[in-house]
This record gives C-alpha cells, structure tokens and sequence, in this order.
C-alpha cells in the first residue's frame, strides 16, 4: 500500500492545494450534511447546522493543533524545538499533526458558545455532529495515507503500508535494519474502518430507533465506539510517549475513561426509561 498521488494537487505561486485539506474538509462536509438530517429530524432548521459547523471546526481546528504541536509532539524524535525555533510552522496545519482530543475539548466549547448564545437545545445539537462525525472521521484519516503518517510497527501483512525514509520516525529511519521494502501497519486504515462502521452502527439505530432515542443518547454512544477502538489501535502506536514499564499512555486511560463514563450513562439512561415504561403499563 502506497499513496498513488502527490500530496500537492495544483500550486500557482504561493497558493496551494494540498490533498490532505481537500480530505479533511470532504469529511467535515459530509459530517454537516448526515448531521443536517437529524437537525430536522428534531423539528428545527437544518441549515442552521451550517451555522453551528463555523463554531466547532474553527475552534476545533485550533485546539486538534495545539494540543499536537505542545503535547503530542514533544514525545517525538524532532520534539517541540521545531515548533519553537519556528513558530509560524505551527500554523501549516496542511503538512499534518492535528490530534482529535485537542479537537473534541476546543471544539465542545464551541457547542457550548453556539447553544448559549443561540438559545439551542445543545443535545440535540452535539447529537447531530456525533451522527456524522463517524463518517467524517473514515474520509479524513485518508488524508494521513497521503501524507505517510498515522502508521505502526513494521508488519508482514498484504495491507502493509509502505513509508519513504524521510517520513518515517526514530528507529525506523536506519534503512540497513528497516530497508524500503519494509511495511508498516496501516493505522490510519484501521481507524478509517472502525469509524466507517461505527457511522454504519450509529445511524442504523438513529434510522430505526430514532423516535425512542433520548436527546444525547447519540452522543454518548458515538463517546463509548470510537473511543473503544482507538484504546486498541493506540497499542500499535510509534509516536507517543508510554509509561516506563507498560504499553500504555494517555489516549489509552482517556479512552478507558470515556468508554465507561458513556456506558454508565447509557445504562442507566434506557434502565429508567424501561421500568418507567413498564410502570406506566
């Protein structure tokens, strides 16, 4: 498996358009237009979620960058000198390093902002971009594949992904012991695939269920599926930092944690909503 593109599409002068925007924001645009559909399905204008894109993704851009340049990138070979040395590198979000945790803070309190000062039912809101978000996520992570990054260990697997030297990270740059015919493991394709299915999941129980769902009840499910995949996928991770001693790091105790914070609501949730129900027969 090897990007069959450049990862610049077209330049004139010092405009350029690079696939991993063009990926990115085709993510982002399906994510609006799934969460559109549940907009209106909830009675309200669906164009308003056009709107409410603007409040999230700015800050959520911001934020999935910042928290890469000073919490990701430190743990790397090149550390945070690069960024420091040259700061304005920071904001060449199109050369990739963008972290979806530092997106999902900075980009709740965008939801928050919107729905305050919109006076908007902020459930019914942060269920529309947890619908699409799914979706949005599989098309983005392409965008990793045309950059070489989002890779692990090497592997022996047919789907094994090919890295140019220049690319690659620590140990893996000595090409006497890691030569070019090495392969790695696609994350990015196994995030991209967990995600497809996780949209695939979550809107056939909003298609089918839609009517008995609770406002939020999207939200959390899509907080226990992506982060249940991504505690797995992070084992195979080869640019974060882990505890001394174990195979665990960061992402893996905020997934854990959120996995079960989502479980609990959900339980408890339709656990009150059946014996109520059942009471009332």
């Amino acid at each position: 498996m090897y990007p069959p593109v450049d990862p610049v599409i077209v330049q004139l002068g010092p405009l350029t358009l690079r696939w991993y925007g063009v990926l990115i924001m085709a993510g982002v645009m399906l994510a609006a237009w799934v969460g559109s559909r549940h907009i209106e399905r909830r009675g309200l204008d669906r164009d308003s979620v056009w709107d409410l894109l603007l409040w999230v993704l700015i800050p959520g851009l911001i934020g999935a960058r910042l928290y890469y340049v000073f919490i990701q990138s430190p743990r790397g070979p090149e550390g945070l000198g690069r960024f420091l040395s040259n700061p304005a590198s920071i904001l060449a979000v199109w050369e990739g390093g963008l972290h979806i945790f530092g997106g999902f803070i900075f980009g709740a309190l965008g939801l928050w902002a919107f729905a305050h000062l919109r006076k908007a039912p902020l459930l019914v809101y942060a269920d529309a971009i947890a619908l699409g978000l799914p979706l949005g996520q599989a098309v983005g992570r392409w965008a990793n594949f045309i950059n070489q990054e989002l890779y692990g260990p090497p592997t022996t697997l047919p789907w094994g992904l090919r890295i140019d030297a220049e690319h690659r990270i620590g140990p893996y740059r000595d090409l006497v012991a890691f030569p070019e015919t090495t392969r790695f493991h696609p994350l990015f394709l196994y995030e991209s695939l967990w995600n497809l299915i996780g949209f695939a999941v979550i809107f056939s129980i909003w298609r089918r269920y839609g009517d008995r769902l609770r406002d939020g009840d999207i939200s959390i499910m899509y907080l226990l599926w992506y982060p249940l995949g991504r505690f797995f996928i992070e084992f195979l991770r080869t640019d974060s930092w882990f505890f001394p001693g174990t195979p665990f790091n960061v992402v893996h105790i905020l997934s854990l944690v959120a996995v079960i914070v989502a479980s609990v609501l959900l339980y408890r949730r339709h656990r009150y909503s059946t014996v109520s129900a059942r009471a009332e027969s």
